[in-house]
């Protein structure tokens, strides 16, 4: 694997987890000042606003970077300034026209979502919420293209950076316009949803001033390259330029929306599913423990491979370019190891002390915790189908892209509602880990057969990153019960004591093993190594 790709995954992987952990962290005082049922009106609003989000951004700075990237390869950086410039004013159209759709739209959507009125909210307020957060799309397609054209040159900091502060200056509009709102206006805690959501306008703003900021210091930088540009044989028209462009944007569309679709066909299907069962009256609430409080915990592990296929696709495409065949089966074998490596114990964490975590940042609720421990294993799915369809992306195979990610949508758009009246809420987990599973078998499947590819080093190591696991699993699980037979879990402090004990003393079962055997050398190179031949390993 290329020191490039280890860089730049790191940065991203890192800027994300902090991202992420934010967006995590900061429901615990929103849930706190609005209340468990106006949590949910939070997450009708931005289902559909990141659904509205992707098909306007998400393939952008992954379809920028890979055009950037290619034209570099040749030593042509005057393609790619040509796409910059004009790419701002399409982002800039796309913006105004996702935020049009999506305003004018919020009322049907919102009488898709109430099947009875049973349930806790109205037609009239998640039309009003989904309104409020539409805001942001005027600002965030701008950053988009930024982002890619800077990834392209394998400047991984700035996207890093932006979107760290983008959540940050969200996350303060959001918890001090909802905290003014209900204790200083003594408005509704609906009111301060509304304001929450328009916090993300807010902070898209902040982000967009951070990327200008990283464009002059690298300004002078591209410059030089321009004027060192070699002249291409024929110059791409914008027409052939957008032609390319789009030929890879649809893909990475599709990739970037599908998890939000996943989540909009349990926002469309549960409500009236659950109605048909007895159980309107809780619908409401165990969606926002679905689609809200407990997905935030089940992104954080799916982070390490958002961070690998955003850092992948660059490099990958530089050695498809050069028909560099082995460069590309060096990066495969590392990405595929290393993601199973850092996702997998963060899956076992949450699902050991799902009771703990969710009465740490919410309250004690049984089913909150349940629905975390079935649903933290499909993350290791969505991180695969997020690597492996970066590969296919690198590879020139955007049409199978577009056919799996589709198939398993269809298929989770078909199980749904039988899987939810026969399961409830885990029977929306069950249909997404099935329609997940057979997006990822299908694209592992084109990969292999591509490329080629074949590795038994792997297969491998796989196996024992698995027993590492196992091993960690069981010693946390007893320690866990060992815990709370001494003391039961009273309070957020105590959770959070419990839950730094388990971290700790699993992480280090799990860092003596995989050092023990060699594993995380051969995994993160050189440099460790070096160091770890100092602690006699």
């Amino acid at each position: 694997m290329s020191s490039k790709l280890v860089q730049g995954t790191a940065i991203l992987t890192i800027g994300l987890f902090l991202s992420k952990a934010l967006g995590l962290l900061y429901l615990i005082p929103l849930y706190a000042i609005v209340g468990k049922e106006s949590m949910g009106l939070y997450q009708y609003a931005y289902i559909p606003y990141n659904i509205a989000l992707a098909i306007a951004i998400s393939g952008a700075p992954l379809a920028v970077s890979r055009f950037v990237a290619r034209y570099n390869a040749l030593g042509d950086y005057a393609t790619g300034r040509k796409l910059m410039k004009s790419g701002m004013y399409v982002m800039a159209a796309s913006g105004v026209l996702s935020f049009l759709a999506l305003f004018f739209l919020a009322e049907p959507i919102a009488h898709m979502v109430i099947s009875s009125e049973e349930q806790i909210y109205t037609v009239s307020q998640i039309t009003t919420v989904i309104k409020w957060v539409s805001f942001a799309l005027l600002v965030v397609p701008l950053m988009s293209i930024v982002r890619g054209f800077l990834q392209g040159y394998q400047k991984m900091e700035p996207t890093a950076v932006s979107q760290l502060i983008e959540q940050i200056v969200r996350i303060i509009a959001v918890l001090v316009g909802a905290y003014i709102v209900v204790n200083f206006m003594g408005e509704s805690p609906e009111k301060a949803i509304n304001f929450a959501v328009f916090a993300a306008f807010i902070g898209a703003m902040a982000g967009l001033v951070v990327l200008y900021r990283y464009w002059r210091k690298y300004k002078p930088e591209f410059d030089y390259l321009l004027e060192n540009s070699v002249s291409p044989d024929e110059t791409p028209s914008f027409l052939k330029m957008y032609k390319e462009l789009f030929g890879y944007l649809l893909p990475f569309i599709l990739v970037g929306v599908i998890n939000p679709l996943y989540q909009f066909v349990d926002m469309v299907t549960f409500n009236g599913a659950m109605f048909s069962i007895g159980l309107a009256d809780v619908s409401d609430t165990y969606l926002a423990m679905l689609n809200l409080l407990t997905h935030k915990f089940v992104m954080i592990p799916v982070m390490v491979a958002t961070g690998f296929s955003m850092a992948l696709i660059p490099v990958l495409t530089t050695y498809f370019t050069k028909n560099d065949r082995q460069g590309i089966t060096r990066s495969l074998d590392q990405t595929y190891q290393i993601m199973m490596y850092l996702t997998i114990p963060l899956v076992i964490g949450l699902i050991v002390l799902s009771n703990e975590f969710y009465e740490l940042l919410y309250e004690k609720d049984a089913m909150g915790a349940e629905i975390l421990a079935n649903y933290a294993p499909v993350a290791i799915l969505f991180g695969l189908f997020t690597v492996s369809a970066a590969i296919l992306q690198g590879i020139d195979r955007h049409k199978w892209i577009i056919f799996n990610s589709l198939t398993g949508l269809l298929i989770k758009l078909a199980i749904n509602i039988p899987l939810i009246k026969l399961f409830e809420t885990n029977g929306a987990i069950l249909a997404t880990a099935i329609g997940y599973s057979v997006a990822v078998g299908l694209n592992i499947a084109v990969v292999t057969r591509v490329l080629e590819y074949k590795s038994k080093v792997v297969f491998r190591r796989l196996i024992l990153i698995s027993i590492l696991n196992f091993i960690m699993f069981v010693v946390v699980y007893y320690l866990l019960k060992g815990l709370t037979a001494f003391s039961a879990v009273d309070g957020k402090m105590h959770a959070l004591l419990y839950i730094l004990i388990c971290a700790f003393v699993g992480g280090a079962i799990y860092a003596y093993l995989s050092l023990k055997t060699g594993l995380a050398q051969k995994l993160f190179g050189e440099r460790l190594t070096r160091f770890t031949k100092k602690l006699g390993f």
